[in-house]
């Protein structure tokens, strides 16, 4: 599944603790803390999200039968066609060159449609995972000090620390619950447990 485009920022409010004209391009640079995070492995690796996926797989393959059927119907149209093209009269040959361009112009627009169709339920069944992994963010950003925390795949990452991938965080406070309305909320010792979790996550497929 692709995301829409995203970046996600927190800034610190001890960042700006210092008096702005005391503030320089060297001390601003020395006190931030920036982190990245993978989005689509974060959804990939939720319960929720393997669940959307797995909907948006019966989804494409239901639609990707419809497809099949069609273009095998297409082509014993056009093998047809072929086969018959120097016995048919050249009215009834031109009405089958007609119907077989009709047809052909259907299915392409069949194929848009579907995928159309197909992108819309994906950010229609990962926008509620998004918003919640957001606020995890946020909350991190805010109690740890992060000056920003930037998408890795929308921001061209090509290389960043473990030790500044909060991305395995984000999966376990999610499947927690964190951020969830009415979920439990969180407690300072909360990313604690969920550490000891980390082996059961990764292992996951």
């Amino acid at each position: 599944m692709k995301l829409s485009r995203l970046a996600l920022a927190v800034f610190a409010a001890a960042l700006f603790s210092t008096s702005l004209t005391a503030i320089t391009p060297r001390t601003v640079s020395a006190q931030a803390k920036i982190a990245v995070v993978d989005l689509q492995r974060a959804i990939n690796e939720t319960e929720e999200g393997r669940k959307a996926k797995a909907n948006l797989k019966k989804l494409f393959e239901s639609r990707q039968q419809g497809l099949d059927k069609k273009q095998t119907d297409l082509k014993k149209l056009k093998d047809e066609i072929e086969s018959q093209k120097n016995v048919l009269a050249r009215d009834a040959l031109e009405k089958k060159v007609e119907s077989y361009q009709k047809q052909l112009v259907e299915l392409q627009q069949v194929y848009v449609d579907y995928q159309r169709e197909l992108a819309e339920k994906e950010g229609e069944l990962t926008k509620v995972i998004i918003e919640r992994m957001e606020k995890i963010l946020r909350r991190i950003g805010q109690a740890e000090g992060y000056s920003l925390i930037v998408e890795r795949n929308e921001s061209g990452v090509i290389f960043a620390p473990t030790n500044l991938d909060l991305t395995d965080v984000v999966i376990q406070r999610y499947n927690a619950g964190e951020g969830n309305e009415g979920g439990p909320a969180k407690k300072p010792a909360a990313a604690k447990p969920a550490a000891a979790a980390k082996p059961a996550v990764a292992g996951t497929p």
